[in-house]
């Protein structure tokens, strides 16, 4: 299908920006980074709505404190990115400043994410961002959380942030052409549309010596996508004027293209952020009523309740065979789910009083694998 076709839609875009784009000589590089904003002032322009998701704060405190991030502690990177942060949303403001647009900076927790609550307040501030004509720079609060330095990257990080704004593309810059089946082919994959094993095999290892993402974080964030419902693109930032010639349909780069409808609002955050607290297994006559009648879950389905939850929590589901198919907000706590489990709706007013609700999961608050 066309490039442009696929984009025809697109009205909110999320730019993730690797370290490797914005550093030279292990600094964080104004020239670059103005190279950048003023390709993203160009959407800005046309209409589109653009959050950036940057690297590079442990990158830009390295390099103020000459410092080797290969040599440093986590204790050391989380100072760098103190220090780093600063340096990096200085950058941005002035670059953007310079094309007419203010800033916000978001820092984000895994916590963040998946805690509802967080997650709404997150996006209620980004969307009166752009309303309020700012753009939102987004990056991991690197300086307090360790498991986002040791283990995280700003490729999956990109990809919770595109939910949070309900972006209908992702666009990941970096210092590579797309995603190749073959190396020995000079010529990325063109369209990509299911993320499966064969492909993370494929995908090597690790970024470069300023960031933590290589080709496998994209795959995975590009699994998130897909499954959304949406789009994204992996492109090469080196590119001259590569957002706008995106955007204007040239085939540049690697586009992931979800099938299906978009997950909207409560049930996106529940496929991909909210954190299971425990599961439930159900009998196959529930499996049906979910996957085939589009039901709720009843009581009368549950055989089975493990982990400690409390009502508003994910739980996964899983079927007789031990096999997840979904998962959802329950309306009772564990303690409840283990007394009323198997019994009809009539017995559960009996035994809970008023406080009964007729659905464990509300069709509503359920997603299925």
């Amino acid at each position: 299908m066309p490039r442009r076709e696929l984009l025809r839609n697109v009205r909110r875009i999320v730019v993730k920006i690797g370290s490797s784009l914005i550093t030279e000589n292990g600094m964080i590089s104004n020239r670059r980074i103005l190279r950048l904003v003023r390709d993203m002032a160009g959407l800005l322009r046309k209409g589109y709505e653009v959050v950036v998701v940057s690297s590079g704060a442990i990158s830009a405190g390295c390099g103020a404190l000459k410092k080797d991030r290969r040599l440093m502690s986590i204790p050391e990177k989380q100072a760098a990115a103190a220090v780093g942060q600063i340096l990096l949303m200085n950058e941005y403001r002035a670059c953007f400043k310079k094309e007419g647009f203010e800033i916000g900076q978001i820092l984000l927790t895994e916590d963040d994410v998946k805690h509802r609550r967080r997650f709404l307040n997150s996006r209620h501030t980004m969307n009166t961002l752009i309303e309020m004509g700012a753009v939102p720079v987004v990056n991991e609060n690197d300086s307090v959380v360790v498991k986002e330095i040791k283990f995280g990257d700003n490729d999956t990080l990109s990809a919770h942030v595109t939910n949070i704004v309900q972006a209908d593309l992702l666009i990941l810059l970096s210092d590579i052409d797309g995603f190749y089946m073959d190396l020995a082919d000079p010529y990325p994959v063109e369209e990509i549309y299911k993320i499966d094993e064969g492909l993370i095999a494929r995908a090597g290892g690790s970024g470069s010596v300023h960031g933590t993402g290589g080709m496998v974080t994209k795959l995975r964030a590009a699994d998130i996508i897909i499954k959304s419902g949406e789009k994204m693109i992996i492109a090469n930032g080196n590119t001259t004027g590569v957002l706008g010639r995106i955007m204007k349909g040239e085939k540049l780069g690697t586009i992931f293209v979800g099938r299906g409808n978009s997950l909207k609002g409560k049930k996106r955050w529940i496929a991909f952020s909210a954190r299971a607290r425990g599961f439930l297994t159900i009998d196959d006559g529930a499996v049906r009523a979910l996957t085939e009648k589009k039901k709720s879950l009843l009581a009368t389905g549950v055989t089975g309740v493990k982990g400690k939850f409390d009502l508003g929590d994910a739980v996964e589901l899983l079927n007789s065979s031990g096999v997840a198919i979904g998962k959802g907000i329950v309306n009772y706590t564990s303690e409840e789910l283990a007394i009323i489990k198997g019994k009809k709706t009539s017995e559960i007013r009996t035994i809970l009083g008023e406080t009964f609700f007729e659905e464990v999961i509300n069709r509503d608050n359920l997603i299925l694998y």
